[in-house]
């Protein structure tokens, strides 16, 4: 897990970025372009057990010449890490660890109220309940993965 600079520096020139918007019962994924610029919901991971979650993730990273992972940190409002930044936390060094040199560059992002806004944005583009609960947690992953892409164009701009 970096910090942002150094997350800037590893991550390889023209090569998108994921963000993962990590829960109990899925993954919600979503990539950017090659520029960083916009986010896009891509798809749910349902999970199952930590080895097939990291492969699928793993193939999805391969297929699509991922540059750096930007993983969903659910800090407190307080901004203290409760049990579920601690799993996301766990999550994230045992995929770099698993993976070892293919792990791309990982970042954690403070995902606070990122569901929140999700199910906002959905209902305003008058998505029916059902259609909701299957690509919540993808949108969750955009607007994650967008607020990263937002402050890495700030810092890369210094």
């Amino acid at each position: 897990m970096m910090e942002t600079n150094a997350f800037i520096e590893a991550v390889p020139e023209m090569k998108p970025l994921i963000g993962l918007d990590f829960g109990t019962k899925t993954i919600g994924v979503a990539m950017s372009d090659r520029l960083w610029t916009v986010a896009s919901a891509s798809h749910v991971v349902s999970r199952r057990k930590f080895g097939e979650d990291a492969k699928s993730l793993m193939d999805f990273i391969v297929a699509n010449d991922v540059g750096g992972i930007i993983l969903g940190w659910p800090k407190n409002m307080n901004g203290t890490e409760g049990p579920r930044a601690q799993s996301t936390r766990g999550f994230a060094f045992n995929l770099e660890r698993l993976w070892g040199k293919k792990c791309p560059p990982l970042m954690l992002w403070d995902e606070r109220l990122s569901t929140v806004e999700a199910e906002r944005a959905m209902i305003e583009g008058d998505m029916s309940r059902q259609k909701r609960s299957k690509k919540i947690d993808a949108v969750a992953a955009a607007i994650i993965l967008q607020g990263a892409l937002d402050r890495l164009a700030v810092m890369r701009s210094k």
